[in-house]
C-alpha cells in the first residue's frame, strides 16, 4: 500500500496538472513494484514559497531576485 507525498510550491498548478502528477505517480508504483492502483496513495502538498527555503533564502525572495534579473 504505497502512499506517496509530493511537495510543490503554491505557483499555480492547476487541477490538470495535479491530476497529471497523481496519475503519473501511481503509474511509476504499478510498473515498478506491480502495486495495485486502488491501494496506492498519492497526496501533493501545496508549499507557500515564504515557508520554502533553497540554501539561506525563501523561494519567494529567490523568485523576486529572478524576476529583477530577467531569469527564471
Amino acid at each position: 500500500m504505497p502512499y506517496i507525498n509530493v511537495k510543490i510550491t503554491d505557483e499555480g498548478v492547476s487541477k490538470e496538472q495535479k491530476q497529471a502528477i497523481i496519475k503519473g505517480c501511481t503509474q511509476l508504483m504499478v510498473d515498478v513494484l506491480d502495486k495495485n492502483p486502488a491501494t496506492t496513495f498519492v497526496v501533493i502538498d501545496e508549499v507557500n514559497t515564504d515557508n520554502w527555503g533553497i540554501g539561506f533564502d525563501q523561494v519567494t525572495e529567490l523568485r523576486n531576485q529572478a524576476l529583477n534579473s530577467g531569469t527564471k
